[in-house]
């Protein structure tokens, strides 16, 4: 139904020509500013009369209009349900205060043409009346926004607040989008959980930013795409529609493998991050290898084969870790150094490097072949990926692949308020930096 503006008498009779030869009604006749409110003379909203669109269809900036009903509010004087008292209405704060309830409205939202002390009169008698202020919902509904931006993780959430390089990024993405006035809905859990899709399918999202590597097949991304949210991704999904911030992990990974065979290492052995949304833990072979999984994982262990084989090295051994932890990282070890009955192996038959596709999983075999009574590096190189603090080491520094995690979510949160403000981001590429520690050092002889 078509937006009427309630106007004054005064103003429907004051009925004009403008120069253009058209009747100007109460459309184009200034009405009087209401009260406490500075009169900007720019067009508050467009409105319409009946079927047809008027020639002028603008009404000002301070015209009164009908004041809008918030959600599950009365007039003045109504009742609650049945023994409990009233909620407090912003009618009554008006009242109150001694202003329109158009006024009282602009006050809580904090619209400029409201005068200070206007708006101080308003939120002192919410005050005094108890008056929380407007109802969020029909707040949102009003303006079309929720305020709310979703942020998919990958893992169960304590995993992912356990990831220094995720809590990093997430407050650079919370700091982004806290500037736009909104906040965060943590959406975490695996891919096809009915609980999680439900969340995605009906949840008043203004955005949603997959920020940890979010698969290609989610069922979540569907959803999302078929609702017209827009969507961000840090690393994946690698769909269209998908505005990306991403890094060269393939590269990355290849600098890393190229560190190792160029200290002489051929018999390497890798510790992947999960392959897939289903975590699994154990040898990654046959048709799961063949998958390809979460973008992350398959592009490092793309790399680092890339240079490995090239260098005529054995066909890498790679066991998927269950999530990205130190625990996972101590169980992976195990797995490559050690024989089916737990002891560990000779020399010979174990390999002379482990390349971790995260820090937390390279710390963990770190720990497990020091607890077996291996030297590192003199007897085992262990590089890691991502460049996060790794005090677990003491003294030691990882060799790792440095990514810059501040800039990961800050960007996302940037092309969050582009795609909000009716812009198309453009793709970011992220650079990263392999940094040589004291982890890794030529093969034993």
């Amino acid at each position: 139904m078509p937006l009427r503006a309630k106007t004054t008498k005064t103003a429907v009779r004051a009925a004009r020509t403008c120069g253009g030869g058209c009747a100007r009604r109460a459309a184009c006749t200034p009405a009087p500013a209401a009260e406490g409110v500075v009169d900007t003379g720019a067009p508050a909203l467009r409105w319409s009369v009946g079927r047809s669109r008027p020639r002028h269809d603008r009404i000002d900036s301070t015209a009164r209009l009908a004041p809008v009903r918030e959600a599950g509010q009365g007039d003045a004087g109504t009742g609650g349900a049945a023994g409990r008292p009233a909620r407090p209405t912003l009618k009554q704060v008006a009242v109150r205060a001694g202003v329109s309830t158009s006024t009282a409205s602009l006050a809580f939202s904090g619209d400029a043409r409201v005068l200070a002390a206007t708006r101080d009169r308003v939120l002192a008698a919410a005050a005094e009346l108890g008056y929380a202020g407007p109802d969020p919902l029909a707040r949102s509904l009003r303006r079309g926004r929720s305020r709310v931006v979703g942020v998919v993780v990958g893992d169960r959430l304590g995993y992912a607040f356990a990831d220094p390089l995720a809590v990093v990024q997430l407050d650079a993405l919370a700091e982004e989008v806290g500037a736009l006035g909104a906040g965060l809905l943590l959406i975490g859990g695996v891919e096809d959980d009915p609980a999680r899709l439900a969340v995605v399918e009906q949840a008043p999202l203004d955005a949603v930013v997959f920020a940890t590597c979010g698969g290609d097949d989610d069922p979540a991304l569907d959803l999302l795409l078929r609702r017209r949210v827009p969507v961000v991704g840090v690393e994946g999904p690698y769909r269209d529609g998908v505005h990306l911030v991403d890094l060269d992990n393939r590269g990355a990974a290849r600098q890393v493998a190229g560190h190792l065979a160029d200290l002489g290492h051929a018999a390497a052995a890798v510790v992947a991050l999960p392959w897939g949304p289903h975590r699994r833990r154990g040898w990654l072979e046959g048709p799961r290898r063949g998958l390809r999984g979460y973008n992350d994982a398959w592009e490092r262990l793309a790399g680092t084969e890339d240079v490995l084989r090239a260098a005529g090295g054995p066909p890498l051994r790679t066991w998927e870790a269950a999530a990205n932890s130190r625990e996972e990282g101590e169980v992976a070890a195990r797995a490559l150094l050690c024989d089916d009955g737990g002891a560990p192996l000779p020399a010979g038959r174990r390999p002379t490097a482990v390349v971790a596709q995260s820090d937390l999983l390279a710390v963990g075999v770190v720990q497990a072949a020091r607890a077996l009574g291996l030297q590192v590096p003199a007897d085992l190189s262990v590089t890691g990926y991502d460049g996060v603090e790794t005090p677990w080491l003491g003294e030691d520094r990882l060799t790792t692949v440095r990514q810059p995690a501040a800039a990961r979510g800050r960007e996302a949160g940037r092309m969050v308020a582009t795609l909000l403000a009716g812009g198309v981001p453009a793709p970011v590429h992220l650079p990263v930096e392999l940094v040589v520690g004291s982890t890794s050092a030529s093969p034993p002889r």
